[in-house]
């Protein structure tokens, strides 16, 4: 694995990366269904559940997989277009929510605690110095993005080193055994970069994609509508190259999830995708390569309207409808145990054989 401060050969091992991501064998998926179809329930009783446990034995190839050991990576990243007044906190909150993150006081440090999941988090773009900071994983690209409402947010080298880096750390979840993969961001003014890629995969107004992000009023989210919209004009991005739109309209901490979905996807591992801004670097990643899909678990649905659009355009149904906005990882947290409990249900209930049970007429 390359390093991802080196940006020589990033664009080809992100080609090198899409060309290894397998696509699921049904035969796996119909195995998990037989075996799901002979537990001690009537069919199908077991929702969605069964949908995750079954998907779950096709992406690992394994009978009963195991879901016990879990990380979610939180990629902070600065955005340039915060010059805009796009968001209701300064650019330097960024990097003070870090330090938050770091000494466990963030609300996703709470979660993962709750339910025994490794919380990493990586710089991968903040606008400052954080040399000094221990537990954080350093992987900085550039001191965050230029400001898009004015031209690229980044060339497309920088972007294909922001996918590099998530790949590697995806190839760290495999190096530590981790068995399912959460994605999490943190970056003020990430929401406008979100609902600018929303607006262009989605093909929607950007009016349409556009929430109040950190809690804007009403006047502050016209401007936030208005900069989106210069924003797209001024670059044109190219929505049949999602690298390219991802340099021109997105963030580092975007183009270091979908570089995460896209190197789990590669490892067989499941990956739980967040909210708003972690569901456009999936939708980046499944348009870059669509089996990337198969790999991916929706925790839950965030009231950001672009989500929603993303969601749509992935194809994907939320685990959880609970009206939350925050990010962080904080809704892969709360799905994850969905995934491990699906695991055991699978393993562990007995079959109507075993137990003696009779079956259905």
């Amino acid at each position: 694995m390359l390093s991802p401060s080196k940006a020589v050969s990033a664009e080809e091992l992100v080609r090198e990366t899409i060309a290894s991501i397998p696509a699921l064998n049904p035969a796996w998926h119909e195995r998990a269904v037989l075996r799901l179809n002979s537990l001690t329930k009537p069919l199908g009783s077991l929702g969605r559940l069964e949908e995750i446990a079954a998907r779950l034995v096709a992406i690992r190839e394994e009978e009963f997989p195991d879901c016990a050991n879990k990380v979610i990576f939180t990629l902070a990243a600065d955005h340039g277009v915060t010059e805009e007044g796009v968001s209701a906190y300064p650019k330097a909150v960024t990097r003070q929510m870090v330090l938050n993150l770091l000494s466990g006081g963030a609300a996703i440090n709470v979660l993962c605690r709750q339910f025994g999941i490794e919380a990493v988090v990586v710089d991968i773009g903040v606008d400052g110095d954080t040399d000094e900071l221990d537990g954080l994983v350093r992987m900085k690209v550039r001191r965050g993005t230029n400001n898009m409402a004015i031209g690229p947010a980044m060339t497309r080298a920088e972007a294909c080193r922001a996918l590099q880096a998530g790949i590697a750390l995806s190839q760290r979840a495999e190096r530590d055994a981790k068995k399912v993969v959460g994605t999490g961001e943190m970056g003020i003014g990430n929401t406008t970069a979100a609902s600018a890629v929303a607006a262009v995969l989605g093909g929607k107004p950007v009016a349409e994609v556009t929430g109040k992000g950190t809690g804007l009023d009403d006047a502050a989210l016209n401007r936030k509508i208005n900069v989106i919209e210069r924003t797209l004009r001024v670059n044109q991005p190219n929505v049949s190259d999602p690298i390219d739109v991802l340099s021109r309209v997105g963030g580092l901490e975007i183009a270091g999830l979908a570089g995460l979905a896209l190197g789990a996807a590669a490892r067989r591992i499941p990956v739980v995708i967040d909210g708003f801004i972690s569901t456009a670097a999936a939708a980046i990643a499944v348009a870059i390569e669509p089996r990337v899909k198969g790999f991916l678990f929706a925790s839950h649905r965030s009231t950001e309207p672009g989500h929603d659009v993303l969601l749509k355009f992935i194809g994907l149904q939320p685990f959880l409808e609970l009206d939350m906005r925050l990010g962080e990882g904080t809704g892969a947290a709360l799905a994850m145990p969905l995934l491990e409990a699906s695991a055991k249900l699978l393993k562990e209930m007995a079959t109507f054989s075993s137990a003696g049970v009779s079956e259905s007429l």
